[in-house]
């Protein structure tokens, strides 16, 4: 199996090479605000000219946003507008031009209706003292020294890592790996190089393929699985907000630059930005390991691994909540999960945002009108199970995985056809053009196929599976 993975690696920058590199994303930098201009002119312009009456076969000449034709224009007028132009390599040029044309597109695609997610902004210019400093090679001489401790890239040299490469030499002199990319940024207060290589990865078998883990996380606890296990929840923010606290006050006594007089920084603020940096930097590094650690184990030991589709953006809207579902990283633990379970040869089930898997009962499948957020255990009613409430949540998760492949196993057999996936979610929200009708529990949407009718349930049951 081929696929893209990243290795990144810290860097001991000299203090010559560190202004070089600094030079290389400034350049891409000027590249992306003269090209941005430029777009927003012509947009200007034919904006102007509509509003004259201007038919519109004699407006000004649109601008194409490709990434050719950026460059192209760049390369005409980058001896008037960058006579420095020679001293950096044109990959720098083109990581802004690069950036420019994806953020356009994300922009059209995002009014248009074409991109998924958010309402997308259009690009802003590049500020000097608030953006991450960030050059990207894509041609050239990349490669990892046979020391393993140095890397080479186009006209920065030679490069000291921080760490050994050796995993990544070691996939690159068997052939399974090619480089085709690099990205040198600076995170924390420190240089980071970070290769995109195409791997070829062994087919691999979960220890427990035929095992289906139900994964519901949490704040008590970052996750609770359907086996019983409670992963606990680190709470590295919380565990260094009196540091970062304290680094914070340090630094605002410290002067620093004011845009409106135009002061400089001084040293020591300076000193004191790059200590409250590096500070948080520790704290996101300390979550991406744990999370990290967590999947891997899932995707090695399961063949099936069921989690919920939560609105994360929403449940960020809780004032007194926000900063503890930041700080467990619930959309960095899916994600994780979506690319690892394919790398290890399992699947990733994600049920509906809409499916009540703590308000039902796991041992007869009733399901409770009201759940409030203290009530951290569950009694059912009907049975007069009282279990955890993110334990009994994590049981309806497995749960709901056997029951899809019980559905698609009968469908194969009745039918003749494949396993049916359903995808999409039931949405509370109006259809245009339609009228707004309120869904009998029990009954399935209309357009919709493939929910799960639990057995003696009342609730539907919508999963995208990730193979």
């Amino acid at each position: 199996m081929r696929t893209f993975q990243a290795y990144r690696f810290a860097l001991d920058l000299t203090a010559v090479q560190e202004r070089v590199v600094l030079a290389h994303a400034g350049a891409a930098r000027v590249a992306h605000n003269w090209a941005l201009a430029r777009v927003k002119a012509v947009m200007d312009q034919r904006t102007a000219e509509r509003s004259y009456g201007v038919p519109d076969g004699q407006l000004t000449p649109s601008m194409s946003w490709s990434l050719p034709a950026l460059r192209k224009v760049w390369n005409a007028a980058k001896a008037e507008v960058a006579p420095w132009w020679a001293e950096c390599s044109k990959e720098a040029f083109s990581t802004g031009l690069d950036a420019l044309a994806r953020g356009l597109k994300n922009w059209a695609d995002s009014r248009n209706g074409r991109r998924a997610g958010g309402p997308v902004g259009f690009p802003r210019f590049k500020s000097r003292h608030r953006s991450t400093p960030s050059v990207r090679f894509t041609t050239g001489t990349i490669r990892i020294d046979p020391d393993r401790m140095h890397v080479v890239l186009p006209r920065l040299g030679r490069l000291k890592l921080h760490e050994s490469a050796r995993k990544l030499a070691r996939r690159v002199t068997n052939g399974t790996a090619r480089i085709m990319s690099a990205t040198v940024r600076r995170d924390g207060g420190r240089w980071h190089v970070a290769f995109t290589v195409e791997v070829e990865r062994a087919d691999r078998t979960p220890c427990r393929s035929g095992s289906t883990v139900g994964v519901d996380v949490g704040i008590k606890h970052l996750a609770v699985l359907s086996t019983g296990e409670l992963v606990a929840n680190p709470r590295h923010l919380t565990s260094a907000q009196d540091r970062l606290r304290a680094l914070g006050r340090a630094l605002s006594r410290k002067a620093g630059p004011d845009r409106r007089t135009g002061q400089r920084p001084s040293n020591r603020w300076r000193r004191a930005a790059d200590r409250l940096a590096q500070a948080h930097a520790r704290v996101a590094n300390l979550r991406r390991d744990g999370l990290h650690k967590l999947t891997t184990r899932l995707a090695r030991e399961h063949g099936t691994v069921v989690v919920e589709d939560l609105n994360v953006s929403g449940m960020l809207a809780n004032r007194r909540l926000a900063r503890h579902i930041a700080d467990a990283g619930f959309a960095e633990l899916r994600r994780q999960l979506a690319y690892k379970t394919t790398w290890n040869g399992g699947r990733l089930v994600v049920a509906d945002r809409w499916y009540p898997s703590s308000k039902t009962c796991s041992g007869c499948g009733a399901v409770k009108t009201k759940l409030a957020l203290t009530e951290r255990e569950y009694h059912c009613d009907t049975c007069g199970l009282t279990r955890d409430r993110d334990l009994n949540a994590a049981h309806n998760l497995a749960a709901l995985a056997t029951a899809a492949e019980a559905e698609s196993a009968a469908e194969v057999t009745t039918a003749g056809s494949g396993p049916v996936t359903a995808r999409g979610a039931n949405h509370k929200t109006r259809v245009r053009g339609q009228e707004a009708k309120k869904r009998e529990p029990g009954t399935t949407p209309v357009g919709q196929t493939g929910t799960v009718p639990p057995q003696g349930r009342t609730t539907n049951r919508t999963l995208t599976t990730a193979h």
